[in-house]
């Protein structure tokens, strides 16, 4: 679907809000404490933004391909139901298609208990990233706030913003630079400005203080329409023979100097010419290189991998989350994290931090870079039943941790996915803050 037709879609449907919305509310009384206004925004806040979308070539051409489908990208072959071609960059079009069917939607923002903003924040952003404007990056957010500020200013300034929301598809790492950054370095300051301090910023990554933002899943190529292929998929995932004890599926790790990513390659390079068990396992680890992005839009290039493997290692980045965490997760590959704030730290409303040691295994990596402790030592010490064990548990939180498509079936719906679990917890932030002021 080209861009033009996504603006269409969007354009209209934001046009039967207001009878959509009555019509919901009065079918579903149970919307108490739920009730969400979308907040009309002038074009260039987003769909402009997707008209715009060959202006910035960060793929092979451009992001246009990746907004097919309201976000969810094109399909991976023709006949695919539930497998698309998804760019994380394209998360914000995802989630304001799925907020036209929050079933508690109202256009009296008297009565909303939050107020959802439709901004592409990560798409404004890419004029200060890559493009002519970013040596002014410090700006990034100002002409929203001018417009809150002067379009229903009574509606912006009875909370103070508290009460407001939007999605932020980039770690909140890129929008906190320091306005004292002169000349800036990487990012923008988004989160930096104080006219945006009690807005509440649903991003794939926090900091660690998360007073503005909150961590939420980056998307995954697996979008069900419906509860049977989701379920088929549970099944094939539980069913699929483990013929590698572990995974690694990303790039870097070549570089001389002490890292992670560099003994993961060594220590999988070295146990691959000298397995000591293969009659339980074809190879110890595998390496699927994704150097220079060649696995970002492809998921057959790592999910067979992973489907085939116990555990997957989630090293730190440029930032300490990954996508293919998620991956994993999608596909029964118990994650093996080097740091807390990879994931147990990031995202408690979907991976409670509590339950994290059932599903995932933790290796410090300073042991592994620098006192020598081997990896494929700790995971091979881990007994057979416990690996079932913490699969079920993965298999048993992945629902959460998946968007699923827009118009999707009752059954499907009955089961709460990232989406829903994100709004019910901002939601309930938003009250918690509301009561504090």
């Amino acid at each position: 679907m080209s861009a033009s037709v996504v603006i269409f879609f969007l354009i209209a449907a934001a046009a039967l809000l207001p009878f959509t919305a009555t019509s919901l509310q009065i079918q579903q009384p149970d919307c108490t404490g739920r009730r969400i206004h979308i907040r009309r925004l002038p074009p260039r806040f987003n769909a402009d933004l997707l008209a715009n979308c060959s202006a910035y070539p960060l793929f092979t051409d451009s992001f246009c391909p990746y907004t097919a489908n309201h976000g969810l990208g094109l399909k991976t072959h023709n006949r695919s139901q539930s497998w698309y071609r998804t760019d994380p960059l394209l998360l914000e079009l995802l989630f304001h298609r799925r907020m036209l069917e929050y079933p508690c939607l109202t256009p009296d923002p008297s009565v909303a208990d939050a107020v959802f903003l439709p901004y592409y924040s990560a798409l404004d952003a890419l004029k200060y990233l890559y493009g002519p404007e970013v040596n002014s990056s410090f700006n990034h957010g100002l002409d929203l706030y001018r417009f809150l500020r002067s379009d229903q200013p009574l509606l912006w300034s009875r909370w103070s913003g508290h009460d407001h929301f939007l999605v932020m598809a980039r770690p909140a790492w890129d929008f906190s630079q320091p306005l004292s950054n002169d000349p800036p370095i990487w990012g923008t300051s988004f989160l930096e400005l104080p006219e945006f301090f009690n807005v509440t910023a649903l991003t794939f990554e926090s900091r660690p203080w998360p007073w503005q933002e909150q961590a939420i899943p980056y998307p995954t190529s697996f979008h069900p329409p419906n509860l049977p292929l989701l379920d088929a998929w549970a099944h094939r995932v539980r069913s699929s023979k483990r013929t590698n004890l572990a995974l690694f599926a990303g790039g870097g790790g070549i570089s001389a100097s002490p890292n992670i990513r560099r003994s993961i390659r060594i220590e999988c390079e070295n146990q691959n010419s000298t397995n000591p068990d293969s009659d339980r396992y074809t190879k110890l680890c595998e390496v699927v290189d994704c150097s220079n992005g060649v696995c970002e839009h492809d998921p057959i290039r790592y999910m067979k991998p992973m489907l085939r493997s116990n555990f997957c290692f989630q090293p730190p980045g440029d930032t300490p989350t990954r996508r293919s965490t998620f991956d994993s997760i999608l596909a029964g590959c118990i994650p093996v994290v080097f740091e807390d704030q990879s994931a147990k730290s990031q995202y408690s409303w979907h991976l409670p931090e509590e339950d994290f040691g059932e599903f995932s295994v933790f290796i410090p990596k300073e042991d592994v870079v620098y006192k020598g402790l081997k990896i494929m030592d700790v995971l091979m010490a881990i007994p057979s039943w416990k690996v079932k064990k913490m699969r079920e548990k993965v298999l048993e939180i992945m629902p959460r941790t998946i968007y699923r498509s827009h118009g999707s079936s009752p059954g499907l719906r009955a089961k709460k996915d990232a989406f829903d679990i994100a709004v019910e917890n901002t939601l309930k932030r938003i009250k918690s803050r509301l009561e504090e002021v």
